[in-house]
């Protein structure tokens, strides 16, 4: 899948989880374009979530949790959020930046540097086993992200 590819299907599966979220809070709304902060704003309880889409943790076990841009923070570490959920083919796994951070460094989790589908800049990540941000992340259902 190509890079724009990529950025569509990550827009769709914010929708969906959007539209979920919805049921339960009908003021939420996606942030509209570039938007580093957070994807998903939720008035009615004042929290924010960002949302992660990662098709290859199916076949790596890995999910990828970006940190650095071009040398620049990113993600993880300008994060504004206050959960992440990250959509897999498998799972929604939900969770807070802080626990991200937890996990990295009980686990001892090193950074990986390489450039992205579609990208000409390096970024350095954390490639964490899928099972430990399972271990760590809230159950989610489709009716109870919150």
């Amino acid at each position: 899948m190509g890079f724009k590819k990529d950025l569509e299907r990550g827009d769709e599966v914010e929708y969906k989880v959007l539209d979920i979220i919805r049921e339960t809070y009908p003021k939420a709304d996606k942030k509209k374009g570039y938007f580093k902060d957070y994807d998903i704003e939720i008035p009615e309880i004042n929290k924010t979530l960002e949302v992660k889409y990662d098709e290859m943790s199916a076949k790596t076990g890995n999910i990828v949790v970006e940190v650095e841009f071009d040398n620049k923070p990113s993600a993880l570490q300008t994060t504004k959020a206050d959960f992440w959920l990250f959509v897999t083919p498998e799972h929604f796994l939900w969770i807070t930046p802080e626990a991200l951070w937890s996990l990295i460094r009980f686990h001892n989790y090193n950074t990986v540097r390489f450039i992205g589908k579609g990208d000409t800049l390096y970024k350095r990540a954390y490639l964490i086993k899928e099972y430990h941000i399972e271990e760590m992340s809230y159950p989610v259902t489709k009716h109870n992200l919150f």
